[in-house]
């Protein structure tokens, strides 16, 4: 038996996913209702919380040696389960290099800190490669897009901080860079609307939190139709599970994303 925990629970998909990646899913027992990478973990794991609530009762069930959680949002869940004498470990990443911080730790505490650190190499190869490419595009006199990130659209809130960083490796300028650092929700809602139209955004990419983007209300928004993202027809979708997930995949598809739809425009406008 390899040492580290055996029967972990995940609180949310990130370490899952990275732990499937690592071929350690056999250590997982249970998992969040909200997983979707790898769409198998849901076929083949028990679902035993949402993001801010839990089965604390089925959790225990389980029997686990360790859980995993993500951030301050998850700490009345923590604090249960510590009560109940269960080892929990939340991670509070909220930057780029925060996040693969968390990848090694969780490789490590597996005894993957090998293969955890390869990995995570590659990742940031293909950040540097995709900053090359975008370094050669502005030295052709292309311009970088000011792009609008929106979390949420009832009411509006700018991109949190990994997404704003790597919107920055993908070749764009968030509009809102003031408001990334906020680690809350609550403290990028963008009260008045009209400051968006005012930032001229290019580029409008939407990841409503799991609810679907929909590019023809945004267009329709009051004093939005002169905005250049609307009269190019620049609006588009990235599912959060792809970019809002603080873990593997927005560090491989969800910046990936971006950077398309970002060179694309660099090439089509800039």
């Amino acid at each position: 038996m390899l040492p580290g925990p055996q029967r972990i629970v995940c609180l949310t998909e990130e370490t899952t996913e990275w732990l499937y990646l690592l071929g350690q899913e056999q250590r997982i027992v249970g998992i969040s209702g909200y997983t979707v990478r790898p769409r198998r973990a849901r076929d083949e794991k028990p679902k035993v919380s949402a993001f801010l609530t839990a089965k604390v009762d089925k959790i225990l069930a389980l029997k686990p040696d360790c859980v995993f959680g993500f951030s301050d949002l998850q700490a009345d869940i923590a604090a249960a389960l510590i009560r109940a004498g269960v080892q929990v470990t939340v991670f509070n990443q909220r930057s780029v290099d925060e996040i693969f911080s968390m990848l090694y730790q969780v490789a490590a505490m597996v005894s993957c800190a090998g293969d955890g650190l390869a990995r995570i190499a590659l990742m940031r190869q293909r950040l540097d490669a995709i900053r090359a490419e975008v370094a050669a595009l502005v030295a052709s006199g292309k311009r970088r897009p000011r792009v609008f990130f929106e979390e949420w659209d009832e009411p509006p809130i700018s991109a949190i901080r990994w997404v704003s960083e790597l919107l920055g490796v993908a070749g764009g300028d968030d509009v809102f860079p003031e408001l990334a650092a906020q680690s809350l929700g609550k403290h990028r809602i963008i009260a008045d609307g009209a400051e968006i139209v005012r930032r001229n955004p290019d580029i409008v990419i939407g990841s409503w939190c799991g609810k679907k983007f929909r590019p023809e209300k945004v267009a329709a928004r009051v004093g939005w139709q002169d905005v250049p993202a609307v009269c190019h027809g620049q609006l588009f979708e990235i599912k959060s599970a792809d970019i809002l997930q603080p873990g593997p995949a927005a560090l491989t598809d969800g910046v990936e994303q971006m950077h398309r739809i970002v060179a694309s425009w660099m090439k089509q406008y800039g």
